[in-house]
């Protein structure tokens, strides 16, 4: 069986969520070891990572944004060039990158391919909706954080042949869609008061906020904050009117397969935020751009006159698994298949 490395980003919970289903298919056809990077998720894995490195995180701030100073401070650059010196890539006849920096420049330094399957591979492509402003910087560093020889990426709808719908979990794809009345919130970068300070507006809606900086949950008036927990936000999803969040990839396309109805923040100094949004808006998804008291009006709207998108999202993880691993590894042996490797299991 040939051996696969899957090289995961840890920072947040998206990459996270979608190595939950690719992971098992990528079992299906080989032997599999699971590297993650990054100290901001919040997600176990249900498999046993072999690699558990720090990596290069992002760090949320608690004003609708990236916190680059403490992402600065928090940057061990020397233990991350020895990570990335360590890792023998070298043993793997694969290695698939979820926007994961460690191995990506391992195998960059190593001249070994390093095959990028991630959304951030889809935002990239130039046949993927941009904002009106570009931030150079941004794209500088979404272009060299994991560098890689060959891209298929995910987005909110299919641009080209190399970019796939989103990755839809099982657990969210068997949920009991409901509407109960309550709003469902997810705002990362927001801390708790900010938060409640901003929705109490809104008196006569019920909001369940989960909160990254919440320590215990808490209930003022009409909102409801609570820790992240992903089973719970997944319910609160599944049974909610319609959701706010940040402009981010999963937690949004989860929404709209759920058919709710969706309004988004894009995170300040975070452009892969901003390329999303600008693909969501061009879908027909509200965007704003904070919290701020001038965008009361437009969520007002919203929670009176908003609608779901729609959208389809077929569940065609595997089949995505099996063109990437046959290509790549039939590329470097000749001889390797997908169907030789089922009729061998």
């Amino acid at each position: 069986m040939p051996k696969i490395l899957y090289a995961v980003q840890g920072t947040g919970n998206g990459h996270l969520s979608r190595a939950m289903e690719v992971v098992p298919c990528l079992e299906r056809l080989g032997e599999v070891d699971v590297l993650v990077s990054g100290i901001q998720g919040d997600l176990e894995l249900p498999f046993p990572v072999a690699y558990k490195l720090r990596g290069l995180s992002f760090i949320f701030g608690k004003s609708g944004g990236v916190n680059l100073w403490k992402t600065l401070v928090k940057a061990n650059l020397r233990k991350l060039a020895k990570s990335i010196n360590l890792l023998p890539v070298e043993n793997y006849d694969l290695v698939i990158n979820d926007f994961e920096p460690v191995s990506a420049w391992a195998c960059y330094l190593k001249n070994k391919p390093c095959i990028s399957l991630s959304h951030q591979a889809a935002v990239l492509s130039p046949l993927a909706p941009k904002p009106e402003h570009t931030d150079m910087i941004g794209r500088l560093v979404l272009n060299n954080y994991a560098p890689s020889t060959a891209r298929y990426g995910f987005h909110f709808a299919k641009y080209g042949d190399q970019i796939f719908t989103p990755v839809i979990r099982r657990t969210v794809r068997e949920q009991e869609v409901l509407d109960k009345g309550h709003y469902t919130v997810y705002l990362p970068s927001y801390d708790e008061d900010r938060l409640i300070k901003r929705l109490s507006i809104h008196r006569d809606i019920q909001w369940q906020v989960f909160c990254k900086h919440a320590r215990k949950p808490r209930s003022i008036k009409n909102i409801n904050v609570q820790p992240i927990d992903s089973e719970k936000f997944i319910r609160s999803m599944a049974h909610s009117s319609g959701v706010l969040c940040g402009a981010g990839f999963e937690t949004p396309a989860e929404a709209l397969f759920m058919k709710k109805k969706l309004l988004v923040i894009p995170m300040k100094n975070q452009f892969e935020q901003h390329l999303n949004a600008a693909a969501l808006k061009s879908m027909g998804v509200p965007v704003i751009k904070s919290l701020k008291p001038k965008y009361e009006d437009l969520i007002s709207d919203w929670l009176e006159n908003g609608s779901a998108v729609p959208v389809d999202y077929p569940d065609q993880t595997q089949d995505i698994v099996n063109r990437v691993v046959e290509k790549h590894l039939a590329g470097s042996s000749g001889e390797w298949s997908v169907d030789n490797q089922f009729q061998n299991a």
